[in-house]
């Protein structure tokens, strides 16, 4: 409409300057456009859009789902943009196909429930003067949930089972502290094992077969403080720590453990005492996806005192935590330690591949310098801290967000094979 607008006005222009006796005539060019505009507007008219939207019932987070896009009736052309929640991240702008039927991929970055209000539509008119932008209503609720993803594909199921009742339970037999069964003693077998009362009951030399001990308490511990809210590979920490911590919590409930769930920023959010089997695993993903992103800066002496007060029983305790400095982790590194004296515990801290990349490549400027020195001096502090707390006997679990939730199963899996706990 501008650009006809514009030609329409050099044309009457040049009347006016060059045709001294057809300056009437500088009226034809704003007429012939406003005989356009009337024929575009009429030829253009179209019913009122209607839109409707498939969604799937519920979104894990850090993963992308299909919104299918249904406009009836479709315009040549036609493009569109969705106001998107803090929750949900969509392209920019969509442009939809001839049919009108198009799909749009949306991944989940924050947990909640998230409200899609509004779709703006564009397309031009039949001789292009105008662009209609009507905006449609939309009542899309859309639901963010913890990543369960590798649990329901069974992966964490077929490696915790290979491992308690294939070739490691043949290990674990005769070595762990819990009895399993009487069997008659043979030529090779550890002397150690003969239980003397029963084989005088019975005349006859009998054995005591142990395994590992099960039913231990696991408790899953979630520092939900501001440093939790960083951004790596695209999610918040506290969302990758979630994943892993659903993903372990469904293994320790395979392997025959309690599992028990603390949450805690400030002071003590939640605590879930710990349960047998895997009717702990449905209220532990409820209590993290209530879990809130908040600013707060965490309190782990009170966090830590009250755990340990919480846990009188020997236990297994994950704890996933970040730290700035070596200032600032000096509490959490006194607190984990008391806690340790009478725990095992397992201390996981997520790797931020972009700040690993800064020292991987060669500065080319004094700005990249600078990056340079204050990320290795980040990292070696981070070693500093993770050092410390190894001698404390404390397990580290230091990985990248893609690779946690495996190594984190292997740690337990592993701690449980040695009877640590």
């Amino acid at each position: 409409m501008l650009a006809a607008g514009a030609i329409a006005l050099g044309l009457s222009a040049i009347v006016l300057v060059l045709g001294q006796g057809l300056r009437e005539s500088a009226l034809a060019p704003w007429a012939i456009l406003g005989v356009g505009v009337v024929l575009d507007l009429v030829l253009s008219r179209v019913p009122r859009k209607e839109v409707s939207v498939a969604i799937p019932p519920e979104m894990f987070v850090g993963e992308t789902e299909d919104f299918a896009f249904d406009i009836t009736p479709i315009s040549k052309g036609m493009t569109g943009k969705v106001d998107w929640p803090e929750g949900l991240s969509g392209p920019d702008s969509i442009k939809f196909a001839n049919d009108g039927l198009t799909k749009v991929p949306v991944r989940a970055v924050r947990r909640g429930s998230w409200h899609v209000t509004q779709l703006h539509l564009i397309w031009s008119s039949r001789f292009k003067l105008f662009e209609r932008v009507p905006t449609l209503a939309l009542a899309l609720d859309v639901k963010v949930v913890p990543n369960i993803r590798l649990v329901q594909s069974g992966q964490i199921t077929s490696v915790v089972l290979s491992n308690m009742f294939g070739m490691k339970e043949n290990r674990a037999v005769g070595e762990g502290t819990e009895f399993h069964q009487l069997r008659d003693f043979v030529t090779g077998m550890d002397v150690k094992s003969i239980d003397w009362k029963r084989s005088a009951r019975h005349r006859n030399l009998v054995s005591r077969e142990l395994r590992a001990e099960r039913n231990h308490h696991v408790i899953i511990a979630l520092d939900n403080g501001y440093l939790m809210r960083e951004e790596i590979a695209g999610l918040p920490k506290i969302d990758h720590a979630v994943t892993a911590a659903l993903a372990t919590a469904w293994a320790a409930a395979l392997g025959g453990d309690m599992v028990g769930f603390y949450a805690y920023d400030t002071r003590p959010n939640i605590f879930v005492a710990p349960k047998p089997g895997r009717a702990a695993f449905p209220a532990l993903r409820l209590r993290t996806s209530e879990l809130d992103y908040v600013s707060l800066e965490t309190n782990h002496t009170l966090a830590m005192t009250e755990l340990n007060a919480r846990t009188p029983k020997r236990s297994l305790i994950i704890i996933f935590s970040d730290f700035v400095d070596t200032t600032t982790a000096e509490l959490m590194v006194e607190n984990i330690s008391v806690l340790s004296k009478r725990h095992a515990v397992i201390f996981v801290i997520m790797r931020d591949p972009e700040l690993e990349n800064l020292t991987e490549n060669a500065p080319t400027d004094m700005d990249q310098v600078a990056e340079l020195v204050a990320a290795g001096q980040t990292l070696n502090e981070r070693q500093l801290v993770l050092g410390r707390l190894a001698a404390l006997g404390v397990t580290i679990v230091d990985a990248k967000p893609g690779t946690v939730t495996a190594q984190l199963i292997s740690t337990y899996l592993d701690i449980k094979a040695r009877e640590v706990i």
